[in-house]
């Protein structure tokens, strides 16, 4: 049986936070350290695990918020009795089934925010450089800023990304992984920052030849000792070089704080009280680039007073390859994950299908979807390994290839159901509030799996989740901070594992009988659910949907 917890702090919002568990009957546990604790046996009746030192009871305001609780993500309760171990919840599946397939948008789409929270700048300092110097460390700090990027601006946060690409090479390399980041247009002036630097020079010494560009160097000590011993930053920075282009990257980002234009994307109008303290700053670096861009930080401060007091590091770790020299650069990892896919094709399909107008655009999505899955279902700040002899495989169930192969057969089944309809063997699709959702009632026990499982897993989650990705701690103390930018694809990759095990075992489309329509429109229902919710997290990741591979 498969059971999962949640642990929600006191002063938490059942309303807002509680997430109901993956089976019929849950329980709901109260401990001293925590407000509440779920434990789901995935069974009708189950007895769940012991933790130790609970409250004997649990507060009566508790279960009437347990039992009206409202909205996506929270599935309606038919009953709430106390037992010795807490609560038993007992949810009526056919209702639950209803609610959630009755709104899919609800559920395949991001949660509005409650109100609008602070404006983020995010910083990706590898974007400075040409597509044939950046390592796979930058190109991993890359892929996160661009997926956090979109999931913040699906919760309508207002966001500005920074440097606007500069290198012509560039642009064509982030369109073909579909990284989607602004180009340059002006260079931001940057006089009244030269001015404050040059008041602020420490005198050179005379044995100190100043390379070109350089205007001199500005002493940090003090501002590391004011401010930084205590948040994070190297205890060892003590001065910083002033150049024209790092004055040129100081003025990039002093405009996007201090001109933050009306963002067309979205509609949203900077707040009436905008400035430098209702915004952060998130500098997504890679763990080479973070010393020099501490010191960045503290000229910022040195040399601007409307510097954003709120400057957060996310410092994505290093990436070691399996078998390959540490001298790979993005371009050329691209090409690789390419080739390896355009083999496997030929190998599965037995011709070369590269130069195929019908799979040509598969075959730019397929790598890049490889190369997203291997960079970003790790945790951003921890070690990458990436086993690059590894063949690219639609049966490999970790990898964006599978979950690419699942998106084709969904799309797949829905053209099948089309040309069948078209052919008079199968009816319109009804009205979905007419449909009998009693009759999902597919289990298989071992492991556990089903339609049933196959809701809670795949679709009910799923705005949490998003919203989960999307939450940056603002006000958490110290320089850095963590992003969940692997939670997307390890829920999508899962979400294809387990639509796979019961396409695999459950026959959709059945023979043409009126009697089996009813089973199967509930089916196509749900399983058009599990669709959208799959085309969003692609989405995410800035990946296309495709109908066949």
């Amino acid at each position: 049986m498969r059971s999962t917890g949640l642990i929600l702090p006191r002063g938490s919002n059942p309303d807002r936070d509680l997430v109901p568990g993956k089976a019929t009957t849950t329980h709901i546990v109260w401990g001293p350290r925590c407000a509440l604790r779920l434990e789901v046996t995935g069974v009708d009746v189950g007895e769940p695990r012991r933790w130790p030192s609970l409250e004997p009871e649990v507060p009566e305001r508790v279960v009437h918020a347990i039992v009206g609780l409202q909205g996506p993500g929270v599935a309606p309760v038919l009953s709430c009795a106390p037992t010795p171990a807490g609560l038993a919840l007992r949810l009526r599946r056919s209702a639950v089934f209803e609610r959630v397939l009755g709104s899919v948008a609800a559920y395949a789409a991001p949660t509005a925010p409650a109100a609008l929270g602070p404006r983020v700048v995010l910083h990706c300092p590898a974007l400075r450089g040409s597509p044939c110097a950046l390592r796979l460390s930058q190109l991993r700090a890359v892929l996160v800023a661009d997926h956090l990027a979109r999931v913040l601006h699906a919760h309508r946060v207002s966001v500005r990304l920074v440097p606007a690409v500069r290198d012509p090479h560039m642009p064509t390399f982030l369109q073909q992984l579909r990284v989607d980041w602004p180009a340059a247009s002006e260079r931001a002036a940057t006089e009244a920052l030269r001015s404050r630097a040059l008041a602020e020079l420490t005198p050179a010494r005379n044995t100190e030849a100043l390379p070109p560009g350089a205007l001199g160097r500005v002493c940090l000590k003090e501002l590391v000792d004011e401010r930084g011993r205590t948040t994070g930053y190297d205890p060892n920075l003590d001065s910083c070089l002033v150049t024209e282009d790092l004055l040129a990257v100081l003025a990039e980002l002093q405009q996007a704080v201090q001109d933050w234009a009306e963002d067309s994307s979205l509609g949203l109008a900077a707040a009436p009280d905008a400035g430098a303290d209702s915004c952060m700053v998130v500098h997504v670096v890679s763990c080479e680039e973070e010393f020099q861009q501490q010191k960045l930080d503290l000229l910022w401060w040195k040399l601007d007073d409307q510097a954003p007091l709120r400057q957060k590091h996310l410092v994505c770790g290093p990436v070691k390859v399996a078998g390959a020299p540490g001298t790979l650069t993005a371009p050329e990892y691209y090409e690789l994950r390419h080739a390896q896919v355009c083999k496997a094709s030929a190998l599965k399909h037995g011709r070369d299908l590269a130069q195929d107008p019908a799979w040509m655009e598969i075959f730019r999505v397929l790598p890049v979807a490889t190369i997203k899955f291997e960079m970003l279902s790790t945790a951003p700040q921890s070690q990458l390994l990436l086993a690059l002899a590894d063949s690219i495989s639609t049966k490999g169930t970790k990898s964006g290839t599978f979950v690419m192969y699942n998106c084709a057969r969904l799309a797949t089944l829905f053209e099948s159901y089309k040309c069948s309809m078209e052919q008079g063997l199968y009816p319109t699709f009804p009205p979905v509030s007419s449909l009998d959702f009693s009759l999902l009632h597919d289990e298989h026990p071992s492991p556990p799996q089903g339609e049933w499982l196959l809701l809670f897993n795949s679709v009910l989650p799923f705005p949490d989740l998003l919203s989960q990705t999307a939450a940056l701690p603002c006000t958490a103390p110290g320089l850095h901070i963590t992003a969940r930018t692997e939670m997307v694809c390890k829920f999508l990759v899962q979400l294809s594992m387990d639509f796979s095990s019961y396409y695999n075992r459950v026959h959709i489309l059945g023979e043409p009988r009126p009697h089996l329509f009813g089973q199967m429109f509930a089916r196509l229902q749900l399983l058009r659910a599990v669709r959208e919710v799959l085309h969003t997290g692609l989405a995410m990741l800035g990946l296309p949907p495709l109908s066949h591979i």
